[in-house]
């Protein structure tokens, strides 16, 4: 990837979020931050731009997006009380701050619940995806409702369904499916060497792939 490109962040002190800081680092990736608690951001080294605050505030997300060229988002559940429609609020302000600043590339993680008219989901999946609307019910939809806010969208976005993730720093190789998920767990560093891949490629654009290591 050229070193000339910056990327913004999402979600970066989350626990999958710091291998993706890490990897990009690693890369001499430039990129900027969001972050509510500067104090837990590890920057491995690069000197990055932080931006203090929360994703629901749309001018801290369109500070965050100016003078980037794609933005990617690992937001997870976070901590009590994040509201229950943090993925779709986060994903407005995302998007409404890409179309006023012209940037057309959106990566986004999210788990294997989010279902989509192309699935075919097996057993495994079918039961994962009950089992989140039963224990989680608010933010499972929440997390559909994100899907269907970006399938109405015109950028350039993939929204990529996990399995368990696992934190390793192991780069194990994934199998990748459009329809269902290939396995139960993905090690945290293959995904975000994942999440890089997709900055460069168009293979998934307006997809939502599954990923699980092989």
């Amino acid at each position: 990837m050229e070193t000339t490109i910056k990327i913004a962040v999402i979600g970066g002190t989350g626990k999958s979020g710091k291998f993706l800081i890490k990897q990009l680092a690693s890369q001499n990736i430039a990129y900027k931050a969001l972050v509510r608690n500067p104090e837990d951001f590890e920057t491995y080294g690069s000197k990055p731009e932080i931006i203090k605050g929360s994703v629901t505030d749309y001018q801290l997300v369109l500070m965050l997006l100016k003078d980037c060229d794609a933005v990617v988002s690992m937001l997870g559940m976070g901590i009590y009380p994040n509201p229950t429609n943090i993925f779709s609020a986060s994903t407005k302000n995302i998007i409404r701050a890409m179309y006023e600043l012209g940037i057309k590339k959106y990566i986004v993680t999210t788990g294997l619940s989010v279902n989509t008219p192309f699935d075919n989901k097996g057993v495994k999946s079918k039961t994962a995806t009950e089992y989140m609307l039963t224990h989680y019910p608010e933010t499972t939809l929440d997390k559909q409702e994100e899907y269907a806010i970006l399938a109405k969208s015109d950028i350039d976005w993939t929204m990529i369904r996990l399995p368990m993730i696992q934190l390793t720093g192991e780069e194990i190789p994934i199998d990748i499916s459009l329809e269902d998920c290939p396995g139960d767990n993905i090690s945290a560093a293959s995904l975000a060497l994942f999440v890089i891949e997709q900055l460069q490629e168009d293979t998934f654009i307006k997809k939502t792939p599954f990923i699980a290591n092989i």
